[in-house]
């Protein structure tokens, strides 16, 4: 019975404290191990004598929360092995952007997210419908993001397909891998409107760097 996991992250809130706000789907075959990779990127930590904290990006980024403390050259080479191990996962992924500004309301927004999540369905229809059952991970952490993808997945999959599952970051890598693409997307909209922060630029470097280091790398995984 073949199964797709579908990891959902966000990036923004529903008020004025961001500009843009971003849904990024992460999509990964269930009978596609992702043990070895786990493995690979645990080990590497204990041989660099770095911690195994579940990654959260952008406090990773800022030093806060489970990072505060932390020198920001540890954090630098926690995001690269996990970036590594990134690379060499067996998945798929979209990110849908949106500047705030060019929506009224929250509703307005929840309107268009709902459109793009049911188009990249319906363009990836025939592929999704291999699958006896696609689960949903997402931790709800926003309702903006809940009822989109409600509306749209079982607007445009059979109901008794999906099973929706709660994606705390902390329990799944691929959350987690989720979480980081949505964060290198955002960091990509802010180095084209160069308004790019100095961590940005501490972390990633100059756009190009950034652009070939971490951009053109992930978006060879876009579905």
């Amino acid at each position: 019975m073949p199964e797709i996991s579908l990891f959902v992250d966000e990036s923004g809130e529903s008020g004025t404290e961001s500009k843009y706000y971003l849904l990024t789907l992460v999509f990964h075959e269930q009978n596609s191990s992702i043990d070895k990779q786990i493995e690979l990127y645990e080990h590497a930590l204990h041989d660099k004598g770095l911690p195994d904290i579940p990654l959260h990006t952008s406090p990773l980024l800022n030093g806060h929360d489970d990072y505060e403390g932390m020198g920001i050259q540890d954090r630098k080479r926690l995001l690269q092995a996990f970036f590594t191990m990134l690379q060499h996962m067996p998945i798929m992924y979209h990110t849908f952007s949106y500047e705030k500004s060019d929506f009224k309301s929250d509703a307005a927004l929840i309107t268009k997210m709902k459109r793009d999540v049911v188009n990249l369905i319906f363009d990836n229809l025939e592929y999704l419908q291999r699958f006896d059952k696609v689960k949903v991970y997402y931790d709800d952490g926003q309702h903006i993001v809940t009822k989109s993808l409600h509306d749209a997945i079982e607007y445009a999959l059979a109901s008794n397909a999906v099973m929706y599952k709660d994606g705390c970051p902390k329990d799944y890598r691929l959350a987690q891998a989720a979480d980081l693409i949505c964060t290198l997307e955002l960091t990509a909209l802010k180095f084209d409107a160069k308004v790019q922060t100095k961590t940005d630029d501490r972390f990633f470097g100059a756009f190009g760097s950034f652009k070939k280091n971490y951009l053109k790398k992930i978006r060879k995984m876009l579905i």
